[in-house]
């Protein structure tokens, strides 16, 4: 995951887009209930590392993202996928921290979003550390403030926080070279980094609108499932 947009506020409902950045031509699932010991949680299911980079609760409304931050690019031999976090942060909710273990993963944002907060953690590779974020829109990126990209779109999801308002300003937007690109493309002589998938979450406790895209540029592309 590389930009997670998301309008909060208490005991509201939630609006959350997603872009997931990632090595093109590593093999995921569409979301789904891919977890048999969480049947109620969605979530695109990674199918290298078996884990997620966004899973939503139907019955409690709860999201949880993670995103790559680049302190601590790889993990040490033994040490947990990212792709474990969503899925406990879901199950656990902010007790998470208790069920894994930090040291030797690599750096991480972790999102985590319900009825009742809006809560960052960001691990370094060393130190963890959390905020909570006021009701709002916010943006979180893989490269945080530094990219770029909350100063060149935030004002734009802000102004009008709607699933089809935020899906419209993806749509027809070319991947590109960029940083702080929404959408991204990056080709080295050895591979190409782009994004990969788009999401937009509607979510409350016991119910979910899910809308997604393996190419959110374009309109015609996207899937639409509602749960309860």
């Amino acid at each position: 995951m590389c930009t997670v947009v998301v309008s909060w506020a208490p005991q509201a409902p939630v609006l959350v887009l997603a872009l997931r950045d990632e090595l093109v031509g590593r093999a995921f699932d569409d979301p789904g209930p891919w977890w048999a010991d969480q049947p109620d949680v969605h979530g695109g299911r990674d199918r290298t590392a078996g884990g997620s980079w966004c899973v939503t609760g139907v019955a409690t409304g709860v999201t949880a993202l993670v995103l790559n931050r680049p302190q601590r690019r790889f993990a040490a031999a033994g040490a947990a996928s990212r792709g474990v976090l969503p899925l406990l942060a879901a199950a656990h909710g902010r007790d998470w921290p208790d069920h894994v273990d930090l040291p030797g993963m690599a750096s991480f944002a972790l999102v985590l979003i319900g009825p009742d907060a809006l809560t960052e953690w960001v691990y370094d590779g060393a130190e963890l550390t959390a905020r909570d974020l006021p009701p709002g829109t916010h943006m979180v990126t893989s490269g945080g403030a530094e990219d770029g990209k909350e100063g060149r779109y935030l004002a734009e999801f802000a102004a009008d926080a709607t699933a089809e308002a935020w899906r419209g300003l993806v749509v027809g937007r070319q991947p590109q070279d960029d940083p702080a690109a929404l959408l991204v493309r990056h080709a080295t002589p050895d591979a190409v980094y782009a994004t990969v998938f788009g999401q937009v979450i509607e979510s409350r406790p016991g119910g979910l609108a899910l809308s997604w895209s393996r190419t959110p540029w374009d309109g015609a592309s996207w899937t639409r499932q509602l749960l309860s």
